[in-house]
């Protein structure tokens, strides 16, 4: 690791300097409502569980300009991380991937990698139609999973909250 540090040194560093991280939900669906957004809702219940706050959210429509919109009123929010769900398989209209690919200023490629290597042992070879990704917007972690209540529990889980605030140290040191 970097200076000598191992990465549990990084993340007890990332925890002190960090505590709680300031996340946005984008939910990226054309037919949730915020009563049916079962996902978005556990994003919230978990980040907020970690002690984590939500400072927005909002559900937008399977559109390229909704969703560019949504990042770039988020990445200037103060929000710290952003998580998109919804969008990411291959689908006419699955394109949060193809919005979120081309802003990404630094791409995480081992963040779809381990997480679809995850999804394979609870939905085998489907696993490989996700286009779940993760990277760095203007100071910002963006993570991207798919729609489905178990896609996005899993995710934060074993991905997102034992991680997020070192990357979120990690981007702004």
């Amino acid at each position: 690791m970097q200076n000598g540090l191992s990465s549990e040194e990084h993340r007890r560093l990332a925890e002190e300097e960090k505590g709680s991280i300031a996340f946005a939900i984008v939910t990226v669906s054309d037919t949730r409502t915020p009563e049916t957004d079962r996902s978005g809702q556990a994003i919230r219940q978990m980040a907020e569980a970690e002690g984590h706050q939500v400072i927005a959210s909002r559900i937008v429509p399977d559109e390229p300009e909704q969703v560019s919109a949504a990042l770039e009123d988020f990445s200037g929010s103060g929000a710290q991380v952003i998580i998109f769900n919804g969008g990411t398989g291959v689908s006419k209209r699955d394109r949060t991937y193809d919005v979120l690919s081309q802003a990404l200023e630094k791409e995480l490629p081992g963040f779809g990698e381990i997480f679809r290597m995850l999804s394979y042992d609870e939905v085998g070879a489907a696993a490989m139609l996700s286009r779940a990704t993760a990277g760095t917007y203007r100071g910002c972690a963006i993570i991207s999973v798919p729609g489905s209540t178990n896609a996005v529990k899993l995710a934060m889980e074993k991905l997102v909250l034992p991680e997020i605030q070192h990357l979120a140290w990690e981007i702004t040191r």
